[in-house]
C-alpha cells in the first residue's frame, strides 16, 4: 500500500514539472517575437519606391485659405441678389457648412467692404468681390438699419463671432482714410446702430483715437455721424451710460488734436454738427473733473492745517474764476469737511467727534451759506450723509443744533427743510428727531412776533 501512495506522489510531481517547463517556453518564444516586432518597427528598410505612413486625420492640420473661403461667400452672396433677408438666410446656413470660427475676419470683410480687405483698407486684388455689401448699398438710415439685422441674426446664431465683430470693427476705424466719404458714413451710421442695440460696446471708439486719424479730422467727422445715427435710435442718458461703462466718457476731447482739445472747441464743433446734447454732455464731464480737483485741493488745505481765512480766499477766486455756484460750492466744502477724519466706529462716540470736528469749522460753512438755497442744499447734504453712514444716524438733529446756533443755518432753512424740502432718505427718522427742536422754533417765532407787535 505505501508503494503504490509513493508512486502516485511521483506522477504529480513529474506532471507539475512538465506543466512549469511548458509554460516558460511559451513565456521565452512571446518575448522573442515581440523583440523581433519592435526592432522591425525601430528600423524601417528602405526601398526605392518610397513608403507612405498614414497619419489619423485628427492629427492633420488644414491648411489656411481665406481665398477659397472668400469664394464660397460671395458665390452665395451674388446669389441672393439686393435681399438681405435671403443673404441673412444665406449666412444662418452656411455656418453649418463652412469655418467661420477661422475665417470671421474675411467673413465681416466681404460683408462689409465686399472682399477682402489689404493693409490701409484698399481690397486685395486678383479676389473675386460682391456687390452685396455695405459699402456698395444706399446711404440711409434705413437701408443701415437692415444690414445692421442681417449683423445681428447672424452673431445671435453664431456667438462665437461676437469678439472677433468688434476687433473687425476696430480695425476697419484704424482703415478710414483708406474708405471713400460715403463709405466712411455708412460705417459710421452702422455702428452707432450696433452700438444703441447692444451689438457692440463703445469700447471700439478708441480706434478713433489714433494719432493720424485725429490730426486730419477723420476721427471728429466720423464721431459726429456715428452719434448722430446712436443718438436716434437712444437718448443721451443710454449713450453716455454706455460711454461711462467703459471709461470714454472721459476721454471724447481726444478725437481733437492737442493745440484744439478745450471745452470750448469741443461744444462749438458738435453743436454746430447738431449734437448740442452731446456738447452738453462734455461740458458736464469737465465741470466735474474741475469740480474734483477742486474738492482734493480743499481737503489738503484742511490736512495741512492753512488758516481757514486762507482756505475761504482760495474757494472765492475759485467761484469766480469756474463761475460755481454757491449752492455747488457748499456740498463739496461738506463733503471736504466729513473726509478728513477718521471716523470712530462707536454712535456713542462718533457723536461727540462729530459736534467737536464741525464746530472748528462751522466759520468756513458759514461764509458760504449767504443764500437761504445754500442752507438748504447744505441741510439736505447732511441729511444724505447721515443716513449713507450708519453711525451717524443719531448725529442728525445734534449737528443742526450746532450748526443753527453757529449762525451757519436760519431758523426759516430749518422749518423749510422739515415741512417741504426733505428728501426719503432716513425720512421718518430724522422728522422724528428734529421734532422738539422745531417746535421750540416755532414756539420761538410766535413769541418773537408777539413782542414786536407789543412794542408797536
Amino acid at each position: 500500500m505505501r508503494g503504490y501512495v509513493c508512486h502516485f506522489l511521483f506522477l504529480v510531481l513529474y506532471c507539475t514539472e512538465v506543466r512549469l517547463y511548458f509554460f516558460y517556453g511559451l513565456f521565452l518564444i512571446q518575448k522573442r517575437i515581440s523583440t523581433i516586432f519592435m526592432s522591425n518597427q525601430r528600423q524601417q528598410k528602405p526601398t526605392l519606391t518610397g513608403q507612405r505612413f498614414k497619419t489619423r486625420k485628427r492629427d492633420e492640420k488644414e491648411r489656411f485659405d481665406p481665398s477659397q473661403f472668400q469664394e464660397s461667400i460671395v458665390q452665395g452672396l451674388n446669389q441672393t441678389g439686393t435681399d438681405l433677408e435671403a443673404v441673412a438666410k444665406f449666412l444662418d446656413a452656411s455656418g453649418a457648412k463652412l469655418d467661420y470660427r477661422r475665417y470671421a475676419e474675411t467673413l465681416f470683410d466681404i460683408l462689409v467692404a465686399g472682399g477682402m480687405l489689404a493693409p490701409g483698407g484698399t481690397l486685395s486684388e486678383d479676389v473675386t468681390c460682391t456687390e452685396v455689401c455695405l459699402f456698395k448699398a444706399q446711404e440711409d438710415m434705413e437701408t443701415m438699419q437692415a444690414y445692421a439685422l442681417v449683423f445681428n441674426k447672424l452673431i445671435r446664431r453664431y456667438k462665437y463671432l461676437e469678439k472677433g465683430f468688434e476687433e473687425e470693427i476696430k480695425k476697419l476705424l484704424l482703415f478710414l482714410k483708406g474708405f471713400t466719404e460715403s463709405e466712411r458714413n455708412k460705417l459710421a451710421m452702422l455702428a452707432g446702430i450696433l452700438l444703441a442695440n447692444g451689438t457692440l460696446s463703445a469700447s471700439i471708439l478708441s480706434s478713433l483715437f489714433n494719432e493720424n486719424l485725429v490730426k486730419e479730422g477723420v476721427s471728429a467727422c466720423f464721431a459726429v455721424k456715428l452719434f448722430k445715427s446712436w443718438l436716434s435710435e437712444k437718448d443721451i442718458n443710454s449713450v453716455t451710460a454706455s460711454l461711462r461703462k467703459v471709461g470714454m466718457d472721459s476721454r471724447l476731447m481726444e478725437l481733437f488734436p492737442a493745440n484744439k482739445r478745450s471745452c470750448e472747441h469741443f461744444s462749438k464743433y458738435f453743436t454746430d454738427a447738431g449734437l448740442k446734447e452731446l456738447s452738453d454732455f462734455a461740458k458736464n464731464q469737465q465741470s466735474m473733473g474741475a469740480r474734483k480737483e477742486l474738492q482734493k485741493e480743499i481737503q489738503d488745505q484742511m490736512s495741512r492745517g492753512d488758516a481757514l481765512k486762507d482756505i475761504i480766499a482760495y474757494i472765492r477766486e475759485e467761484i469766480k474764476k469756474n463761475n460755481i455756484s454757491e449752492q455747488m460750492m457748499i456740498g463739496l466744502i461738506w463733503s471736504s469737511v466729513m473726509s478728513t477724519v477718521e471716523w470712530n466706529k462707536k454712535e456713542e462716540l462718533v457723536t461727540e467727534q462729530a459736534i467737536k470736528h464741525l464746530k472748528q469749522y462751522s466759520p468756513l460753512l458759514k461764509a458760504f451759506t449767504s443764500q437761504g438755497l445754500s442752507e438748504l442744499t447744505l441741510l439736505l447734504k447732511i441729511q444724505e450723509y447721515c443716513y449713507d453712514n450708519i453711525h451717524f444716524m443719531k448725529a442728525f438733529q445734534k449737528i443742526v443744533v450746532l450748526l443753527y446756533k453757529a449762525d451757519v443755518l436760519s431758523e426759516d432753512a430749518i422749518l423749510k427743510w422739515y415741512n417741504e424740502a426733505h428728501v426719503a432718505k432716513g425720512k421718518s427718522i430724522f422728522l422724528e428727531q428734529m421734532k422738539t427742536f422745531v417746535e421750540w422754533l416755532k414756539n420761538a417765532e410766535e413769541e418773537s412776533k408777539s413782542e414786536e407787535e407789543d412794542a408797536d
